[in-house]
């Protein structure tokens, strides 16, 4: 098993506020990794400190074994980063913001590295048109396509599909599956629950700067049980969580009001840990 990605103790506080304690994670090589969480929780502070936007205050961070502040310039020629904010040249067209990209990082048959890139994200027949008459959608497929050029080993995504609509999120997803497929190993953040269970292979869950679970998404749901009864009591919801459906269905006959019974997600794992929801 190799490991593309790893942190050992990492800390990083703003003032006093701890936003990421004791980061410990194993990223493999050719694998997607998700961070889940709600706002607030630490993700986009993890992937600052990934990313040489902010230092940690203590820690180890190694992308294919390399310290990431030992050898600078090697990690990150063998890295993409894609932000949470379209940072794009919208007065540009498609093409030039990609040539422009080319030439900042001297990257080598430029013409060919574009035409590849936006090929594979579908925006070949768009490349003379100015990215500002782009719909939010296609300018995230630019960044990813932006992000394919310097042909790194490694991608991060900062809540890559944030405001758009369930239709284009799913366009998105199905390019990310394809990066994974020409063996990228991409670690994500994300608080959307269905997109973490249908695109990660393994996920951790984070709130208030900690790791509080991480494994495949069936690994997280056999942990807490796979079937969740959900009732109203006194002070709100409640929920229950049993390994089969039969044992789900002989709690809900004890109960008086409506019930609900259904398969968990990775949601109900933080609400099992937390007690809270998944803004």
């Amino acid at each position: 098993m190799v490991i593309s990605i790893e942190t050992k103790g990492v800390w990083k506080s703003y003032g006093p506020v701890w936003a990421v304690k004791d980061l410990n994670l194993e990223v493999r090589k050719g694998e997607i990794f998700g961070l889940l969480g709600p706002n607030g929780a630490g993700k986009t502070t993890a992937l600052k400190i990934l990313t040489f936007l902010t230092k940690p205050d203590r820690g180890s961070c190694k992308i294919e074994g390399l310290d990431i502040w030992k050898y600078p310039l090697v990690v990150k020629s063998r890295i993409s980063v894609i932000p949470q904010e379209i940072n794009l040249d919208k007065e540009l067209t498609a093409y030039e913001n990609l040539l422009i990209y080319c030439m900042l990082h001297k990257i080598r048959d430029k013409k060919h590295k574009i035409e590849e890139a936006l090929r594979f994200v579908g925006l070949w027949e768009y490349r003379k048109e100015e990215v500002r008459k782009f719909s939010l959608g296609m300018q995230k497929r630019l960044l990813l396509a932006r992000s394919f050029l310097n042909d790194p080993s490694v991608i991060f995504l900062d809540e890559p599909t944030t405001g758009l609509d369930p239709h284009i999120r799913r366009e998105i997803w199905t390019f990310i599956k394809k990066a994974k497929d020409k063996g990228k190993t991409i670690l994500l953040t994300t608080h959307y629950i269905e997109e973490a269970e249908y695109l990660c292979d393994r996920v951790a869950i984070m709130n208030k700067g900690e790791i509080i679970a991480c494994g495949t998404p069936q690994e997280l749901k056999n942990q807490v049980g796979l079937w969740v009864l959900e009732s109203i009591n006194d002070t709100g919801f409640e929920y229950e969580f049993f390994k089969t459906r039969e044992e789900a269905l002989l709690k809900a006959r004890e109960k008086e009001g409506p019930v609900t019974i259904r398969r968990s997600n990775l949601e109900d794992i933080f609400i099992r840990l937390t007690g809270e929801k998944i803004d």
